[in-house]
């Protein structure tokens, strides 16, 4: 009990200092007591999650197995044929289009349905005091605050992961102040529960990272050689005449269509596997999450949802 009745008090003193920070910074009294009245210790199952994330490593195959069954495209195809006269203009205002912003909702909530069960600022609170990241997190924390004290959601609805990773659209506090947006004119910029918000958030973060809408992110394609390793990889560009000149074709075994459009060739598992070749938008969604993984899911959903 002295044990727990010592960290107890830490963390008391440790939410005070972030009360008097944020406090110097010009945020309200009034919110931030709200606020930090979530966090009364270290949330035990934060800290479980934190400390034991799986080890092992998925193979692409196993990944796309599990990501992108084919109930996940036709649920999209549902979701989207009730929302996609909402999601079209709201991307094009902001430098996007419906493929992006359908593939990164897929994968980052299930379509909204799986949003996160933590408080944001009780996981940061903790996360922040444990100490392996305390910097970042606290830097998120006060970001959170600030928010909060912007007005766009409450602290009691302020929920996401257990890392912090917020609404339907899965920000941290630091994305959402540089890209969260409102979508349906609400003066709000509500990314857990209103549809145009989350859908111009996704697209507004997409646009400014360099999105070319309407431009492909990448195709599967066919290998006639294999490949030296030092020739795969999302960084190796050529034009499609020099890959094709190379033996390497369209999945159909086509030409490509046009030779001067320059591209890399992904290939996740290594040679003789399903290979791609991506181009600028596939670096784009690692802007979102760097993962050569989830930007396959991303586009191959996204595709596959918009454009079946």
């Amino acid at each position: 009990m002295g044990i727990r009745s010592a960290e107890a008090q830490d963390y008391g003193a440790f939410l005070e200092g972030v009360r008097t920070q944020a406090l110097a910074q010009g945020l309200s009294s009034a919110v931030v007591t709200r606020a930090l009245s979530l966090t009364r210790e270290p949330n035990p199952k934060v800290l479980k999650l934190d400390r034991h994330q799986p080890e092992f490593t998925l193979t692409w195959a196993q990944y796309r197995d599990r990501v992108l069954p084919e109930s996940r495209f036709q649920k999209g195809r549902t979701v989207y044929a009730g929302v996609g006269n909402i999601m079209a203009p709201i991307s094009a205002r902001f430098g996007c289009d419906d493929r992006a912003v359908m593939g990164i909702w897929a994968l980052e909530s299930g379509f909204g349905a799986h949003t996160g069960t933590f408080s944001v600022v009780d996981a940061l609170a903790t996360l922040a005091f444990d100490g392996r990241r305390s910097t970042f997190f606290r830097g998120e924390l006060m970001k959170a605050l600030q928010i909060l004290n912007d007005g766009d959601i409450s602290p009691e609805a302020m929920m996401g992961s257990y890392a912090g990773a917020m609404g339907q659209a899965q920000f941290m506090p630091s994305a959402y102040l540089r890209y969260a947006a409102d979508g349906d004119g609400d003066g709000k910029r509500n990314i857990w529960t209103s549809q145009p918000d989350v859908f111009a958030s996704i697209s507004n973060y997409m646009g400014k990272c360099g999105w070319q809408p309407y431009e492909p992110w990448g195709q599967e394609v066919t290998l006639a050689n294999v490949l030296d390793k030092s020739q795969i990889g999302r960084t190796n560009t050529k034009s499609l005449a020099e890959w094709m000149s190379l033996g390497v074709r369209r999945a159909d075994g086509a030409r490509f269509s046009r030779s001067d459009v320059k591209g890399a060739i992904v290939q996740p598992d290594g040679p003789g596997t399903q290979a791609f070749m991506v181009y600028h938008n596939f670096n784009v969604i690692r802007r979102y999450n760097p993962s050569d993984y989830y930007a396959l899911g991303v586009g191959l959903l996204g595709t596959g949802i918009v454009t079946p």
